[in-house]
């Protein structure tokens, strides 16, 4: 059984169809990237898994059961974390609380024990931290542990989104696009992030308009186009579409 698998899934906005009637599976431990040009409806798509739209129609289903309609907290309990194209950073707050922001799920949110600081809490509070700053050193970012998010580099924020996405012990995880804005270094750094993760047993979705990275990583990808699908397959296949090739890579495979 598939750990992600979508049916016929469909959005409209108004006259808008931004989603039509896609269809594929994503297997358990593979970086999953979905490709197309501008306004293919890439990050609706994403949207619609992670619970910030719902769906006009068709069907999404985690490890069989359907998910379709649920919230991002929701989804957050079952596994499911992202990010997004748009830093979404606490920025007057330092690294380290940042990422300790991405595992608020798993806290005690009893307030009496909280107000009280019953050594439980204070317990919990030393661990969420040590686990936030293993997942720094993870990300590459131990050096900026006690920074304020506001004096990071923009692709240490990158980054550091990553780890807070993290931070909630996902076993599926949406990065869109991780690499935009990014220097050659910093994308680099990306890459071997990405795969990293995927080595770690996280499973990958990621949109990415960079194609030397998402050729480099990706096991298997699909093709959106006006909101349809247009191909699925290996890196490979999918280079030598020829629909591909005349809609988004250009005249030559």
């Amino acid at each position: 059984m598939a750990l992600l698998d979508v049916s016929q899934l469909s959005i409209n906005f108004g006259g808008v169809k931004a989603v039509q009637n896609v269809s594929f599976s994503i297997d358990a431990g593979i970086v999953y990237a979905v490709i197309g040009p501008n306004g293919a409806g890439k990050t609706t798509l994403f949207n619609l898994i992670t619970g910030i739209y719902t769906p006009t129609s068709g069907e999404i289903r985690l490890d069989g059961e359907s998910i379709g309609g649920k919230t991002p907290n929701e989804l957050a309990k079952r596994g499911v974390a992202r990010t997004f194209q748009n830093l979404q950073i606490c920025m007057n707050m330092r690294a380290i609380e940042n990422v300790m922001v991405g595992a608020h799920l798993r806290l005690d949110r009893n307030p009496l024990k909280a107000a009280l600081r019953f050594p439980s809490i204070q317990r919990r509070d030393r661990e969420l931290r040590d686990e936030a700053a293993e997942l720094m050193r993870f990300v590459g970012l131990e050096k900026y542990i006690e920074t304020r998010a506001d004096s990071m580099p923009y692709g240490a924020l990158k980054r550091l989104e990553i780890a807070r996405a993290l931070a909630s012990k996902p076993r599926l995880i949406f990065l869109d696009e991780p690499a935009a804005g990014l220097n050659p270094r910093e994308t680099i750094e990306v890459d071997e992030l990405v795969r990293k993760v995927a080595d770690s047993g996280v499973t990958v979705v990621l949109v990415e308009h960079d194609m030397k990275m998402v050729m480099n990583l990706s096991d298997r990808i699909l093709v959106l186009d006006y909101g349809k699908k247009l191909a699925e397959g290996t890196g490979e296949e999918v280079r030598k579409n020829p629909d591909v090739i005349a809609a988004y890579l250009g005249a030559q495979p």
